[in-house]
């Protein structure tokens, strides 16, 4: 895997592996946003906190540095509209564009990532970034973002259609933060 710096894709479905028998993971295509931010503390906590208080239901958040004194914060919303009027509310201007990539949640058992990322990997698709955890009671979920030239490729491997996400996701689906 590459985990260089170059922009990244969440990838999202439910496909089989025959080598994890009868087991299915869900994947799915998912909308993602990033915006940079002065690199200090409570400035994450100021933007989760607006968004929680316009009632906006993340499905997954990542912050990193990104170069001298600065962060970015990814966004994975459940419901994009939404999401795309709070930020307007709450004075996001940099928000980047709308992007795309994978939510992975499943059964958590030994070999689950590897067991997709092999898939990936055999089709010659090279992985930007891949992010995974035990969500307990059983159950693991992830992202996964692969350059845009690999979107459709990747999708077509994990069986995910490429159609745009719209609304809300199922609430089976959405991890609460």
């Amino acid at each position: 895997m590459n985990l260089g710096s170059t922009r990244r894709l969440i990838l999202a479905g439910t496909v089989s592996w025959p080598k994890g028998g009868d087991v299915a993971d869900a994947i799915r295509r998912i909308d993602y946003y990033y915006v940079t931010v002065p690199d200090k503390p409570g400035e994450g906590s100021r933007i989760l906190s607006a968004l929680h208080q316009a009632g906006i239901n993340l499905l997954g958040v990542s912050a990193f540095p990104h170069g001298a004194h600065r962060s970015q914060l990814d966004f994975i919303p459940e419901d994009s509209a939404a999401f795309a009027k709070a930020v307007q509310s709450i004075g996001l201007l940099a928000l980047s564009k709308k992007k795309s990539g994978f939510l992975i949640q499943g059964e958590d058992r030994p070999g689950a990532i590897a067991e997709i990322t092999s898939k990936l990997a055999d089709a010659k698709v090279n992985i930007t970034s891949v992010q995974a955890f035990c969500a307990g009671s059983g159950r693991y979920g992830g992202m996964l973002w692969v350059k845009p030239p690999d979107m459709r490729k990747a999708a077509r491997v994990l069986g995910v259609g490429v159609a745009t996400t719209s609304g809300s996701a199922s609430s089976e689906l959405a991890t609460r933060l």
